[in-house]
């Protein structure tokens, strides 16, 4: 180290000598003298260089090229295709490595032409050069310059040359010079000239020829045409000068090609009038960028990717798990069917595809792009309420603590649930009821009102716990979101819901998403196995959903599936996330902003989406219903009659039961005649103290609330009439119906429902107060 220390020293005293030598010989016109003088001490320092540890000695051009690294990564797909290129390096703009034989020869005759006209016949210093340039300081007169292409590339080689600025002393030329002829002794012209084009900076954070061609024209270095090859080459002089000098010196460079293009004793008269103008388009030019940070198929993926697979080595490439025809075709389907779905206030959207098996990503769509307003956010991860998509989660955990069977018979009515903040009144989507339902027609049909009864079994805390346990990270407690939970009012994101679909996918088994070759923790047991697979042969019944979705819906494919859809509150996002028995597909439609959206449900907006990427994926693949866990049981069920239609309730079918939780028949007890008019004429709904919240979501026009008397027989039950009492009340408001049952659009205030017999009076009372904005 001492030794490499004191011949540093001795290098730079050489140097020195060498540039007060060099004034003296000019002035005596000695060039030959000073000439050999630096040819001998650069072969002094040549010896001397042998004897350097490696780190001092001039690198190979195999060397600069493979430490040449761009400001760019591209990620590639599993099969080793381009998806997308992302910048990675904020401090330099810096494009791939560009042989020699893919830059423009307009460029190459360009570069020579203005930097160095004898580069392919000089050793490393252009004699003739220093001659002038010598002379030129000693006069004070302006000339070209001496610098070679083979010394400033020695000059962009050494770290303390190229940080000392664009300005060099005589006695870094001199090292340069000495360098450059070492050059040349190790490398082909060609491997000088390519090197020097990849690494000189052009202007601003601009390096290499591969970047200037991209940003500043927008086209591969292969394509740069005279024009453009001049302004490259008068940038490498001048890099930050403004438009005007550099459009100076680009027509220069401009003339000169044409001259050499010319045939002999030839004039180029438009040589010149090709210059009009020139300095308009320049400032142009360098004021924009056409290479934009960011390009490609999978921009959101990419950025996950690198923040979660780092590679010490930064490659250029890295290979990801996406698979290319699935990407391209999940890209392509959500473009084409938000298009399809223009006029409907709908703009965004996103796509995950995981492998069942390994947890692999393999297609990543995080927005529309071109036809989004908010192409930067990642719908894939963006927090979104899920409406519906968390129901099986919570059957599945009511079967796995037997509290449910999927043949359970649960009551689809209206329910008023009283919570610390008043009563939930919860909703079907179509505003309607169904009566007593399965829990598997209940699940399959996305009914809203049997959920919560389930959530009620179950309570919002073990449900927070069971979703937390599946990935699901919510940012409140269960207490916090109370009943509604049930039907998605927490928000998650697409690629945590997706994957504990595919925990339901491996039989209740959950993992987190796999990222490169990084091993993953053991699959968590979260879900009861047998509970699994009874909520995935529900979800794939099209029987079970007919009664909402129909028999021949988009959810129906003609392999095995299982899928749910959701819609949260107003229309504001709606999903259809499902499995088959390779892989877990989830889909979001929606607006980044949040806005609802006009008449779009989960049926019609993921669903042809999600039913699109399914189809693709088993073009050439089976999908076979799974095998049941050991010990789930099968067999027939059939249900009695409806106590009001005599007609039976659900068909006959076969169900899966845990052990110990089989039953052959669900049935409805009949009242006894004798019992039918007892407590005739009592308000069962709504419950006398309570307290109601008009829904902002929901226009007041359709929020009613659902008055029900217990009935006496038909003849005396038909002639009681309902009102809301009080003077303040308007005539036109007072009557409400007629019957057992009837509907009230309620106002904000304080009000006492009566119910009166057909003699006009009343029967029972109750008194509740309406909070929220009131319907003009």
């Amino acid at each position: 180290m001492h030794g490499a220390k004191s011949l540093r020293l001795c290098y730079k005293a050489c140097l020195e000598f060498l540039r007060v030598l060099s004034v003296v010989a000019v002035v005596r016109g000695s060039l030959s003298s000073f000439r050999g003088c630096l040819l001998r001490c650069s072969l002094g320092l040549g010896l001397a260089a042998g004897l350097l540890p490696a780190a001092w000695a001039l690198p190979s051009y195999q060397e600069v090229r493979s430490d040449f690294r761009p400001s760019e990564t591209w990620l590639l797909s599993r099969e080793g295709e381009p998806l997308q290129r992302l910048r990675t390096d904020a401090t330099v703009r810096r494009g791939s490595w560009t042989p020699l034989t893919d830059i423009s020869p307009a460029l190459r005759m360009a570069l020579v032409l203005s930097e160095d006209q004898r580069f392919y016949a000089h050793s490393g210093v252009d004699w003739a050069a220093v001659t002038a340039a010598a002379w030129g300081n000693l006069w004070n007169t302006r000339t070209r310059g001496a610098s070679t292409i083979t010394m400033q590339l020695a000059g962009l080689l050494d770290e303390d040359w190229r940080q000392s600025g664009s300005g060099r002393s005589v006695t870094q030329k001199l090292g340069q010079a000495v360098a450059a002829q070492r050059l040349e002794r190790s490398w082909r012209k060609d491997q000088i000239l390519e090197a020097y084009l990849n690494l000189v900076p052009f202007r601003g954070e601009i390096v290499g020829i591969d970047a200037l061609a991209r940003s500043l024209f927008g086209k591969a270095p292969h394509g740069l045409d005279l024009q453009e090859a001049a302004i490259a080459a008068a940038l490498v002089r001048a890099p930050n000068a403004n438009a005007q000098r550099v459009a100076q010196r680009a027509c220069g460079v401009w003339r000169d090609m044409l001259r050499a293009q010319a045939p002999k004793n030839s004039k180029n008269e438009s040589a010149e009038a090709n210059c009009d103008g020139l300095e308009w388009q320049l400032s142009q030019l360098l004021q924009q960028r056409r290479w934009p940070a960011s390009e490609g198929e999978a921009p959101h993926f990419a950025r996950q990717w690198l923040q979660r697979v780092p590679d010490p080595h930064k490659p250029a490439e890295q290979r990801t798990s996406l698979r290319v025809d699935v990407q391209r075709l999940a890209l392509r389907s959500l473009q084409q069917h938000l298009r399809e779905l223009s006029g409907r206030n709908v703009e965004d959207g996103a796509v995950v595809v995981l492998d069942n098996a390994s947890g692999e990503v393999l297609a990543w769509v995080g927005s529309s792009g071109s036809l989004s307003q908010a192409a930067e956010v990642d719908g894939v991860l963006a927090r979104r309420q899920p409406g519906s998509t968390l129901k099986p989660f919570l059957y599945a955990q009511a079967i796995a603590e037997k509290r449910l069977t999927a043949a359970s018979l649960i009551e689809d009515s209206s329910a008023q649930i009283r919570t610390a903040n008043g009563l939930y009144i919860p909703q079907n989507y179509d505003r309607s009821f169904k009566g007593w339902v399965s829990a598997r027609t209940a699940l399959g049909a996305s009914l809203n009102v049997p959920a919560v009864r389930t959530l009620v079994m179950v309570t919002p805390d073990a449900f927070f716990e069971q979703l937390q346990a599946l990935g699901l990270r919510l940012p409140e407690s269960g207490g916090y979101y109370g009943y509604s939970l049930a039907l998605g009012s927490s928000e998650v994101t697409l690629l945590d819901l997706t994957n504990a679909y595919r925990a339901l996918a491996n039989q209740g088994r959950w993992q987190p998403v796999r990222w490169g070759a990084a091993t993953l923790p053991a699959a968590q047991q979260v879900v009861d196995a047998g509970a699994a697979f009874i909520v995935g042969d529900m979800l794939a019944d099209r029987n079970a959903r007919a009664m909402t979705f129909g028999l021949d819906s988009m959810l129906a494919t003609r392999f095995w599936t299982a899928v749910k859809t959701g819609t949260s509150k107003d229309m504001r996002d709606n999903w259809v996330v499902g499995w088959s028995a390779r892989y877990t597909v989830g889909v979001w439609v929606g607006n980044a902003s949040g806005a609802a959206m006009h008449s779009v449900s989960g049926a019609s907006g993921a669903a042809p989406v999600w039913a699109e990427v399914m189809d693709f994926l088993h073009a050439n693949q089976a999908s076979r219903a799974p095998q049941p866990p050991t010990g789930l049981v099968q067999q027939s069920v059939r249900y009695g009659s409806d106590p009001q239609t005599g007609m039976p309730l659900e068909s006959a079918r076969q169900e899966w039961f845990l052990p110990g939780t089989a039953q052959a028949e669900f049935r409805m007890e009949r009242s006894s005649p004798d019992s039918a008019a007892v407590g005739a004429g009592r308000i069962l709904q709504p419950v006398s103290g309570s307290v109601l919240a008009l829904d902002p979501d929901i226009p007041p026009s359709r929020q009613r609330v659902q008055l029900r008397a217990r009935a006496g027989t038909q003849r005396e039950s038909g002639q009681w009439r309902w009102r809301v009492a009080g003077d303040t009340v308007p005539a036109a408001r007072r009557e409400l119906g007629r019957g057992p049952e009837a509907q009230w659009m309620p106002w904000p205030g304080r009000h006492r429902i009566e119910l009166l017999g057909a003699d006009g009076k009343v029967l029972d009372s109750v008194e509740l107060e309406v909070r929220g904005a009131g319907v003009r």
